[in-house]
């Protein structure tokens, strides 16, 4: 058998995930403890449970979406479903069709192979996973030149679940090879409060009702964000406080990352600003924004601008962006108005 390449991780064990620590503790392993997703939830079961039914292998799956809602966990979650072992790597590691065979002989009858980013993957390697994913099989070229010839390998029927936050990058062939194709959208308010209590009950950190409420509505929708706040609050209260995490503490503490009462942090309200001052609230193009708040372009568009664009703050439009009234407002200014106020 293959030895395992770098970049991925694979769990022998159906119970074991590829973290450690706290994130392990905190990552769901059945669907029964995942909140939120219904739609995508169900789905899922329907798939998982006629699949053990028939005793076949899961058809292939596709989770889209901004990061952080949970595409990793879900995958995580199936091959638990399943008991079966899963494979995780990331479309940028696969750069040549070596990898892609590496990974795929290591598979049993089942498995569960996890590839995020998958929109990354090089178009030459894209090409490999469509036989593979249909057919089972990889034919792959050896040596080069006179010497070259082509090698057969069949696979084991394994499962292909890919997630991509940019799902408009995938080609049309490799799309239509998911069975099913499903989006995870932000949480609302209520599972994330679910999010919040589950996450300090299994940290033992006390927090009032108020409180895990303070923390949902600064979250963005999103439960890694939901995480890594508590992380940061319960240091706040450990050290500010008597450990409980209160609304005022919560509050403060996120105050204190610049996280205001929307969930709009710095570079958000320096985006918005610098759009309603400079470029009398648009249409300005995504490169220049990304000039004006000294940020990379594909960090504005892939972690700040879903957020906005959902929230009502900003419209993507073929000109450029625009900024709503809920944009200017959340800067402090009205639509039309005018502001000397520097958004550094």
């Amino acid at each position: 058998m293959n030895e395992p390449d770098k970049g991925a991780h694979y769990i022998k064990s159906t119970l074991e995930s590829p973290l450690s620590g706290e994130e392990a503790v905190l990552r769901p392993t059945r669907f029964d403890e995942f909140t939120g997703q219904r739609k995508s939830i169900e789905r899922l079961q329907v798939m998982v449970g006629a699949a053990r039914r028939r005793g076949d292998p899961l058809n292939h799956i596709l989770f889209s979406g901004p990061p952080g809602l949970g595409k990793t966990t879900l995958a995580l979650i199936l091959a638990n479903e399943m008991e079966k072992s899963v494979r995780i790597t990331s479309g940028p590691v696969v750069e040549k069709p070596g990898d892609l065979a590496g990974l795929l002989t290591n598979l049993e009858e089942g498995d569960v192979l996890f590839i995020d980013e998958i929109h990354r993957i090089p178009k030459a390697v894209e090409e490999y996973l469509y036989s593979a994913m249909e057919d089972f099989r990889l034919d792959i070229m050896i040596d080069q030149g006179p010497n070259a010839r082509s090698v057969r390998l069949n696979l084991p029927r394994f499962t292909l679940v890919g997630a991509t936050t940019r799902s408009g990058l995938l080609t049309t062939p490799l799309r239509s090879r998911f069975t099913l194709q499903t989006r995870l959208d932000y949480y609302d308010r209520d599972d994330l409060i679910k999010i919040v209590n589950r996450t300090c009950r299994l940290l033992n950190v006390g927090i009032e009702r108020d409180g895990a409420g303070e923390i949902a509505s600064r979250s963005r929708g999103t439960p890694r964000i939901v995480n890594n706040l508590i992380n940061f609050t319960r240091d706040y209260a450990q050290e500010r406080g008597d450990g409980v995490i209160t609304r005022d503490m919560a509050g403060a503490a996120l105050e204190l990352l610049e996280i205001d009462a929307r969930g709009l942090d710095e570079m958000d309200k320096r985006a918005l600003r610098a759009i309603a001052t400079h470029y009398n609230g648009g249409p300005v193009g995504l490169a220049t924004v990304a000039i004006a708040v000294g940020e990379e372009p594909e960090t504005l568009e892939e972690v700040h601008e879903p957020f906005l664009i959902q929230e009502g703050y900003l419209q993507r439009t073929p000109q450029g962006r625009v900024l709503t009234p809920r944009g200017y407002e959340a800067v402090g200014m009205k639509a039309g108005g005018s502001s000397q106020t520097s958004f550094l």
